[in-house]
């Protein structure tokens, strides 16, 4: 639950880590995570980490936090928001460029402590000028927020238009702080490159790029100066899941969260660790389901989208194509037992495992549908039929679209599978270029589905097809129902666990019913990383972060407490 929150909250957090021995150095202000024991003498020299975040070849620079292209050594790397909020386990927000915060009363505003001593890596101050241009500029959708205001010179206040608590996450864990004196200058803050050089805060900062790999080096002017210890972090552009599983073998690669169908192959010789861990976000199929916004296709019928997610056998695609590392999803797109408070009574709290083939078939009859001689349902001329992508060497997802076409075909279904690449996939989910797509949602770190709620369901964060998404709209499914808007609406002014649970029930019922995304698994993230030339990494006993390379601040959080050994 986000509750209003102590101005020393934050700071004691961080002061607790420490004495339990979760900080880099005992007794410093860093950050809880991984690193060398205390009084273990620090290396200062080793190898470059070479990393696979996804990337393929060849590399586009781009660093600008607010581009839906940006590469993922941009987050956390180079951009940081104020507080960092672990996905892998429950725990107060650690501070970054804020160092505590409070809450008025009644929701409407929340007063922020920023970081004294903090620099860009071009030698200048961060100023609490900084924090109010990154709230308040064109590119950030931010429709709650009335204005940001100069408290002194360590202190920004929000002020917000109604009670927001519920976005605490989104307002301190999610919104990058970022130059003014350098993005005030762009005409155009969403096409901007920023790839000359970009100015953040991060423990990183950019040295090369070329169309196979990126560089990041150690940024020595850093506010935090337990961290980073290790020199530079090489990005390499890799094809897919079997290139990099190779560059494993031939020890280069360092570091990587892919899918392996068994992990032993890899770890068999004790040089890479490997770490397990579920995933917060939501595996998916995207549907371009809104005809009221340009979606076209029989998936806009969501008798349709209802028939397709009955007849598939998630138990056969995870067997077969995930090799029973999933788990199933929840129709309401909550995260399975950390959140089932927030499920209203009598919904599913899990898709189901197995087909309904008759139910499928059901739904499309009683829709108006009609089974052709060519073993295909259609309406109006209309047949169910639509085209699933997935990306071209992510072969779990491959093998998974494959599965859906023999599986749909039973329920008179017809599918078919397609691979894309990566750059075509990202455009393609921006625009809304597409009829169904493998993919994912964003979940949370906190126990609360707010944020994938207003982020990934409602109109305001959608566009029309043809109009790209900006960097924080993830409703890629063009998604508008009022109904959830407004439920979203008064989720977000409230701090009462009753009238939330409320509105989210109101949210549940809508989209267990409409479909605009049809919900497979959370999938089990297999991370792969060198132990015998870097320490720190997240353990079970000690999971200070979600260790997903692909996920970016998680994954920068994660490398600039690496130690070399």
């Amino acid at each position: 639950m986000l509750t209003k929150s102590g101005w020393k909250r934050a700071a004691v957090a961080a002061l607790m880590a420490g004495v339990l021995g979760l900080s880099a150095c005992s007794g410093s202000d860093s950050p809880a995570g991984g690193g060398s024991s205390a009084g273990t003498e620090v290396k200062t020299e080793g190898p470059v980490l070479a990393v696979f975040a996804g990337s393929q070849t060849p590399i586009v620079a781009n660093f600008n936090p607010y581009s839906p292209t940006l590469l993922p050594g941009t987050l956390g790397s180079i951009y940081e928001p104020l507080f960092f909020y672990n996905k892998a386990d429950v725990g107060d927000p650690i501070p970054l460029l804020g160092t505590e915060y409070e809450w008025s009363e009644d929701g409407t505003s929340l007063k922020i402590g920023i970081r004294e001593g903090a620099k860009w890596n071009d030698g200048t101050d961060l100023t609490v000028d900084d924090v109010i241009y990154s709230f308040t500029n064109e590119a950030v959708s931010m429709d709650y927020l009335a204005e940001a205001v100069k408290a002194d010179d360590t202190t920004v206040e929000l002020k917000f238009k109604e009670p927001s608590y519920t976005n605490e996450y989104a307002i301190l864990g999610s919104t990058y702080i970022v130059p003014k004196h350098v993005f005030e200058k762009e005409a155009d803050l969403v096409t901007f490159t920023n790839a000359e050089a970009p100015v953040g805060t991060g423990p990183f900062k950019l040295s090369t790029v070329t169309d196979a790999s990126y560089n990041v080096v150690k940024n020595d002017s850093y506010w935090d100066a337990e961290r980073p210890t290790i020199n530079e972090v090489q990005y390499l552009g890799i094809d897919g899941n079997s290139s990099a599983e190779s560059l494993f073998k031939a020890g280069q690669l360092d570091y990587s969260t892919m899918f392996v169908p068994d992990p032993t192959t890899l770890t068999a010789d004790g040089h890479l660790g490997y770490l397990r861990l579920s995933s917060p976000n939501p595996l998916t199929i995207l549907t371009c389901s809104n005809a009221e916004l340009g979606c076209e296709g029989a998936q806009t019928d969501k008798a349709v989208r209802q028939a397709f997610s009955k007849v598939l056998n998630r138990d056969e695609i995870n067997e077969k194509a995930y090799y029973g590392h999933a788990s199933l999803a929840a129709p309401t797109f909550t995260l399975p037992e950390r959140d089932e408070q927030w499920i209203k009574d009598g919904l599913p709290q899990l898709v189901d495992g197995g087909a309904d083939v008759e139910e499928a078939k059901k739904i499309l009859e009683d829709a108006g549908y009609t089974l052709g001689g060519d073993g295909i349902y259609a309406k109006d001329g209309q047949r169910a039929s639509f085209t699933v992508n997935s990306v071209e060497g992510w072969s779990d997802a491959n093998a998974a679209a494959e599965l859906m076409v023999s599986q749909a075909k039973a329920a008179g279904i017809e599918v078919k599978s397609e691979t894309v690449t990566l750059d075509q996939y990202t455009e393609d989910r921006q625009v809304g270029d597409y009829e169904m797509i493998i993919s994912a949602l964003f979940g949370t770190p906190i126990s609360d589905p707010y944020t994938i709620y207003r982020n990934s369901f409602t109109t305001d964060y959608t566009t029309p097809v043809g109009t790209p998404l900006d960097a924080r709209q993830t409703n890629f499914a063009r998604y508008s129902n009022p109904v959830v808007d407004e439920a979203v609406h008064t989720a977000a002014q409230t701090n009462d666990e009753a009238v939330k649970k409320e509105a989210y029930g109101k949210i549940q019922e809508a989209i267990v019913e409409d479909v605009p995304y049809i919900p497979l698994f959370h999938g089990g993230s297999q991370t792969f990383y060198n132990q015998d030339d870097f320490d720190g990494w997240p353990t079970e006993d000690n999971k200070y972060a979600f260790p997903a390379s692909w996920d970016a601040l998680q994954a920068a959080y994660v490398m600039s407490q690496l130690t070399y050994k």
